[in-house]
């Protein structure tokens, strides 16, 4: 089994797509055009190249994205919240990466540090409008830096 969140843009889909995969090392494995449907599907000419699916694979998990039009998501432009995508590993330096990779264009959140439930933590809103969220998890030994 597997939860897959599906993420919404206007047009940007297949850039953001392409921009996390190479953030995150991953591959778009699909990636089908409103043009490419069914001959009796009605689509606007102007949303021909937006895609009505879109999917990626890194490594043994997926994010799946499409772009809306407002007439079928009304809210498609309001900043996205309520969710964030998380990016979780052991390695700190990988999220470190990871972090700084996504946040290219867009706006941090928390810059990425230390916390006192991790050895490297960091949240962003990337140039997409979409809320990151980006975990080190801690190994069995790990401890937080003293404070002061």
């Amino acid at each position: 089994m597997k939860l897959v969140t599906s993420l919404s843009f206007q047009g940007q889909c297949r850039a953001a797509f392409d921009f996390y995969a190479k953030a995150l090392g991953g591959k778009v494995t699909a990636a089908f055009p409103y043009g490419e449907g069914p001959p009796d599907m009605p689509v606007d000419p102007k949303y021909k190249d937006w895609l009505m699916h879109c999917w990626l694979e890194v490594g043994d998990q997926a994010l799946m994205g499409a772009d809306m039009a407002p007439e079928f998501a009304p809210n498609i432009d309001k900043p996205k919240n309520g969710f964030d995508v998380t990016y979780h590993t052991d390695d700190a330096d990988e999220a470190r990466r990871v972090f700084d990779a996504l946040a290219r264009g867009g706006k941090v959140t928390m810059p990425f540090a230390e916390t006192f439930w991790s050895p490297g933590y960091g949240g962003l809103v990337d140039q997409f409008g979409i809320p990151w969220m980006v975990n080190t998890n801690p190994g069995p030994d790990w401890k937080p830096a003293p404070a002061g």
